[in-house]
């Protein structure tokens, strides 16, 4: 079996203490390759020095919405650039709007929300320019976020950790996004996400952990690690009425053909 988990934050300090062994328990459990995902710049230089050391990691560069208020947007995008050109990077990411946390710089909403607004939409002029792939996050702010995509229609975009129901995904499909699922399909409470998976066609679904978060069941609540993706697409198997090694082809192909330069 060969998985891939597209979105795991191995730069986390949950995870770096641990890495070797996370790693072996991947490659045992037949993932053996880990997108690494980048929420700020000390993040993409950790990330890029993973990928060169770590056999099977590759990392992505980008400025999460919760942590815009940290980035100087004065030197900031020129470093974010110089990073992705290197060609160390699969993707720009994780990068896009979240409306679910309270503005972190104590702003009014209205000033935190125009902030992620202007950090997202430059974000997306650097990949397109440079024609690399994004990996979205959005949460409680579908709308928003599919209405600043659409003003880049060449631009290869994933809507990571996918919670919505069947309408949002049909509309994110239409507008040509992939849909990466996490561990939160696994949870009971999760019968919208598993319709939408059910509904969305195979070569557009990715399969993820969001590590070190998300566990699914029955490891909810603790650490999450990229050897549970294959609880995730135990998961998806199921809606689709597939088993894993199907689940495992269709979604790691997808994959390599998302991110540039996966291999």
């Amino acid at each position: 079996m060969d998985l891939i988990d597209t979105h795991a934050h191995l730069a986390s300090s949950r995870l770096i203490p641990d890495l070797p062994s996370i790693l072996d328990e991947a490659q045992e459990c037949g993932v053996g390759t880990i997108v690494s995902i980048s929420c700020d710049l000390e993040d993409c230089t950790t990330n890029r020095e993973l990928s060169e050391n770590y056999k099977g990691v590759f990392a992505t560069a980008g400025i999460h919405p919760c942590y815009v208020h940290e980035f100087d947007e004065g030197t900031g995008y020129s470093l974010l650039e110089a990073h992705i050109q290197s060609g160390a990077f699969v993707a720009v990411g994780e990068i896009g709007l979240d409306y679910f946390h309270p503005p972190a710089d104590g702003s009014s909403l209205d000033d935190w929300k125009q902030l992620q607004k202007r950090v997202f939409r430059r974000q997306l002029e650097i990949a397109d320019a440079l024609a690399y792939p994004v990996i979205i996050h959005q949460r409680n702010s579908f709308d928003d976020t599919l209405e600043m995509l659409q003003d880049f229609p060449d631009v290869r975009a994933v809507l990571h950790c996918f919670s919505e129901g069947p309408e949002e995904a049909k509309r994110a499909l239409e507008l040509g996004c992939y849909l990466s699922f996490t561990g939160n399909c696994t949870f009971k409470s999760a019968e919208p996400i598993r319709e939408s998976i059910s509904i969305c066609p195979r070569d557009r679904v990715m399969v993820e952990t969001d590590s070190p978060f998300l566990a699914p069941v029955p490891y909810r609540g603790k650490r999450n690690t990229p050897a549970y993706v294959v609880k995730v697409a135990e998961q998806i198997g199921a809606c689709w009425r597939s088993d894993i090694e199907a689940v495992a082809i269709a979604t790691s192909e997808n994959a390599r053909r998302f991110f540039r330069g996966l291999s």
